[in-house]
């Protein structure tokens, strides 16, 4: 067990006790129910009483941890210009946009080894709710915490090819076990609570590039791809387990929970139901071209066998998915290169449809509309998306992503929603003398089909959703952070997101849902 003990005090509040209270429990299993704040019925039966106490407490003890970090050890900034007395950096300090890490990373051995450590705390005070059914989030005060441990390593077998292999641990839970909302407030949280804690393989893939050119670039090495250089036009192949959005609807300023937004439908293009196992992982092939200017990707995948399920469908004359993505890199604004990708996917599987559950209801057959409820089917689900992002200088920029689904089959792999629009804003501390900070604003508005809208209507239940019966609104939600960079590898989060008409129910709402995150990088 870790304890993290910052011995500063601030108006009678102890900064220690806080921290050890709310980040020691995050390398053990479960939940903890913070300060004021008692547990839902969905948990218990205690009612909560106010959370505003802890709330002031909160934000105050973490404004003074990032003024405390500004004023005793800041951000290590190099001089802009050296001069000739200056002493060389030492080998371990990271280029000015390089993630600072506890331990150096070599740029030159053919191995590579790092790790992660995500921890979340989130909460919400009451809120409004005329109703709720089985799948509604409780609107009493709550709060959970969830932790992810990723350990990275990698193989360079030639200088052309490579094996990369990544184990994860999981723990913890979300606020309402992840129920309720379609663009749930805690990436690193999966659907089912009821998965197994021990360590897993997330990915193990075979990586190898055909080069097409005899010009290279420079690349930075990740846990992803560890070649320092690549050719400017080539071929890259990757076989084996990997998560789609690893490589697919990938933007700068909306991609990582552990340093930027939380939300699912801010980080990923919510309508994207991308193959995927509870985890987020599958298994397939992707073969991607890269010009200077310009890239086009494509994964052939394995499909759960059923909605949001922890086992893979092997059989890929019964159950599949096709993803295919076009990049473009241009500049046009101020001479900064901004990219467009447009992606497209369609996927097979046992998937019911809204419609057919909606008639065996009406027609007396089933009790209440049941999504579930056919016999062993191949349908087709497909759907597009739009993501641009644009710098507006050296440290900041915007980004925009549009999505649609057909809305006709059920959601099966990642999240109830049919329609996604999103734009947004995400910064550098550099701005400020801040280097390794980071910064974000965005909304997105999520929706489903008519078709959708009337099977919760009725009583029937996704894997998300199901309020019993629904007031249908668009679930639209902001979310802004910041991330201090607190010591070499260790950030410090606050994020908080405002969710109206969670689950699509304008009877329901709004939430509320402030978090503290602390990422470590090894």
């Amino acid at each position: 067990m870790i304890h993290f003990r910052i011995h500063i005090r601030w108006m009678s509040t102890n900064l220690a006790r806080i921290f050890n209270r709310h980040f020691m429990f995050f390398l053990t299993p479960g939940m903890v129910y913070l300060q004021r704040v008692k547990r839902a019925p969905l948990f218990g039966k205690e009612t909560a009483r106010p959370a505003a106490p802890f709330a002031l407490r909160f934000l105050g003890a973490l404004l003074m941890c990032f003024a405390a970090v500004h004023s005793v050890r800041g951000q290590d900034q190099p001089p802009d210009k050296p001069t000739e007395s200056s002493a060389p950096a030492p080998s371990d300090t990271p280029p000015s946009d390089e993630t600072p890490t506890m331990f150096p990373h070599s740029e030159s051995t053919r191995f590579w080894i790092s790790g992660q450590a995500n921890f979340i705390t989130q909460w919400h005070p009451n809120f409004h709710s005329s109703y709720q059914g089985p799948n509604s989030l409780s609107p009493e005060a709550q709060d959970a915490s969830s932790r992810v441990l990723t350990l990275f390593t990698g193989l360079r077998l030639t200088d052309t090819s490579e094996i990369l292999l990544d184990v994860q641990e999981t723990g913890g839970h979300g606020i309402g076990e992840a129920l309720g909302l379609a663009g749930f407030t805690n990436l690193d949280v999966v659907r089912n609570p009821q998965l197994s804690k021990a360590p897993y393989v997330a990915r193990l893939m075979w990586h190898q590039v055909i080069p097409l050119s005899r010009k290279k670039s420079a690349a930075e090495r990740t846990p992803f791809s560890l070649f320092k250089e690549l050719p400017e036009r080539r071929l890259e192949i990757r076989f084996g387990k990997f998560s789609l959005v690893d490589f697919f609807d990938v933007n700068t300023y909306a991609i990582d929970s552990n340093f930027q937004f939380m939300n699912w439908t801010v980080d990923d293009n919510g309508s994207y139901d991308y193959a995927a196992d509870t985890r987020g992982f599958t298994y397939g092939a992707m073969v991607e071209y890269d010009d200077r200017h310009w890239a086009l990707r494509f994964a052939e995948t394995l499909m759960p066998k059923v909605a949001n399920g922890i086992h893979l469908d092997a059989d890929l004359g019964r159950a599949r998915s096709e993803n295919v993505e076009f990049e473009l890199h241009r500049a046009v604004v101020s001479n900064r290169e901004g990219v467009l990708r447009l992606l497209a996917f369609s996927n097979q599987a046992n998937m019911g449809i809204y419609r057919v559950a909606i008639s065996d209801f009406l027609a007396g057959r089933t009790p209440v509309p049941d999504i579930t409820a056919h016999p062993l089917q191949t349908t087709t689900k497909y759907g597009f998306g739009i993501n641009l992002e644009q710098p507006v200088n050296d440290w900041a920029g915007i980004f925009v992503r549009w999505g649609w689904n057909e809305g006709q089959h059920e959601s099966y792999a990642y999240t109830e929603v049919d329609e996604t629009f999103q734009f947004g804003a995400g910064a550098r501390g550099r701005g400020w003398n801040r280097t390794f900070d980071r910064a974000g604003l965005a909304f997105v508005s999520n929706g489903i089909s008519r078709v959708h809208q009337q099977y919760l209507a009725l009583g029937g239940l996704g894997f998300l959703l199901g309020d019993g019966k629904l007031s249908y609104a668009r679930e639209d939600i902001l979310e802004t952070y910041y991330t201090a960079y607190v010591w070499r590898g260790v950030f410090a989060s606050l994020n908080v997101q405002y969710v109206d008409h969670p689950g699509y129910n304008r009877a329901r709402g709004p939430v509320f849902v402030p978090g503290l995150r602390l990422h470590l990088e090894f």
